[in-house]
């Protein structure tokens, strides 16, 4: 079978990684990629963006199935276009894909189906979101409608903060996708990163996985598209899965089939566990960076089947298996991100560093020259590592980091703690 991974990103290496050790595939491809990925599958430089040629790529070289990694490209409609020239693909439409791209569209499908969330506001004039803000008061949240790269979204403490934040996004930091905002409640509790497949009808739960958004140590610093997960999330009993199935999950995909918009590809729902229950933050319709390499560490079935199944609608018929250990991602990045982060920079000793006992590094912005890894966007690396526990897990991550050789890069070093503290309670 002849894949092609449509990506650049570590969320498109661990793809990658796992999809070419199915026994299905004679020949992947991923379109961009990277230097990392280049290990595992033949990159093409062909412009994502471009769909007609991606389109080209495909009838050229009789592929059999796309899988498409980054959140841009679904919401572009690559999907749709992939399918209308008669190509199997696994991923959203672009009207599915509004669970993602559109937050106001997410919201008013949980008004609608009495899917528990934060509440909240929509507004497409500044003055109208300002004085909502004022009446609610601090903390509160402000998110750009449209995707931004995992950073539109403000938890304001102070009430200047978010009437910055309003200013900010209606200012153009976000070009179109902060012309129209949401303000949510600020929702007390435990975060938490929740992943099915979808097939329009069936949903099959993945691992749970805990993330890292704030940029800094203590969760400090402005949020990112990630600094590090594990899993499992050990907040995540099994009866707590069973709610968000039941609440959240089930709901959602039975709203969008009478929308005439049936929901296919993975579906990642972000959590917050409150007094009053679990309650929808807001969904992805993709695979989480960096989720989703902690989740291709800890799957032991063939990924491809359940993918296929997918979009044969196919998945009642599917379950998967799980390693028992405990996976974690080190998020490395050029120094300066989530701002502008120079690139460029010679990373040295991850040959070394990947020799470590459970270790895998997954690339998500380096760009070989002259032989050389170098950095090429904001976060650069995934050192991942898997162990018994997240304690040594993350020993093992961290010890492969003090390896890598690259002074213009960065890392928290606290990716785990909440998992980390718990363990210790229990000794």
């Amino acid at each position: 079978m002849k894949i092609l991974v449509l990506g650049s990103g570590g969320r498109e290496h661990a793809l990658c990684w796992k999809i070419a050790a199915s026994p299905l595939v004679t020949k992947l491809w991923c379109l961009p990629g990277n230097a990392g990925i280049a290990n595992d599958a033949e990159c093409v430089p062909i412009d994502l963006t471009d769909h007609a040629a991606v389109i080209a790529f495909c009838k050229a070289n009789a592929v059999d199935f796309v899988v498409v990694g980054p959140d841009a490209a679904i919401a572009a409609g690559i999907v749709d276009d992939l399918n209308a020239a008669r190509f199997k693909a696994f991923g959203p439409t672009k009207a599915a894909g509004q669970l993602e791209s559109s937050k106001s569209f997410t919201k008013a499908l949980c008004r609608d189906n009495n899917i528990p969330t934060a509440a909240y506001g929509h507004f497409d004039k500044a003055e109208a979101a300002k004085a909502y803000i004022r009446q609610q008061g601090a903390p509160i949240v402000v998110k750009a409608d449209g995707l931004a790269a995992g950073k539109g979204v403000v938890v304001a403490m102070t009430l200047d903060e978010a009437l910055a934040a309003v200013e900010m996004m209606f200012g153009g930091a976000f070009g179109e996708s902060g012309a129209e905002v949401v303000v949510e409640e600020f929702m007390q509790g435990e975060e938490a990163s929740f992943f099915v497949l979808c097939d329009g009808e069936h949903a099959l739960p993945l691992a749970t996985v805990q993330d890292h958004k704030r940029a800094f140590d203590g969760d400090q610093g402005p949020n990112t598209g990630g600094m590090g997960a594990y899993s499992p999330a050990p907040v995540m009993t099994e009866a707590l899965c069973q709610q968000v199935m039941d609440e959240i999950i089930h709901p959602t995909l039975r709203a969008m089939k009478a929308k005439g918009m049936p929901y296919k590809g993975v579906l990642y729902a972000g959590i917050m566990l409150t007094d009053n229950g679990p309650k929808l933050v807001e969904y992805n319709a993709r695979f989480g960076d960096p989720e989703c390499q902690v989740l291709m560490l800890r799957m032991m079935s063939d990924i491809v089947p359940a993918l296929i199944a997918c979009a044969d609608g196919q998945l009642g018929h599917m379950s998967l298996r799980w390693y028992d250990e405990v996976a974690i991602t080190v998020i490395m990045a050029t120094k300066g991100y989530p701002g502008d982060a120079p690139k460029g920079s010679r990373i040295e000793g991850l040959d070394e560093a990947a020799k470590g006992e459970g270790v895998e590094i997954f690339h998500a912005g380096t760009k070989r020259i002259d032989g050389h890894i170098t950095a090429n966007g904001g976060r650069v690396l995934n050192v991942c590592a898997l162990g018994k526990s997240v304690s040594e897990a993350r020993e093992r991550a961290y010890a492969a980091i003090d390896k890598i050789n690259w002074p213009e890069g960065f890392c928290r070093r606290d990716i785990g703690w909440r998992a980390v503290e718990r363990e210790q309670a229990k000794r």
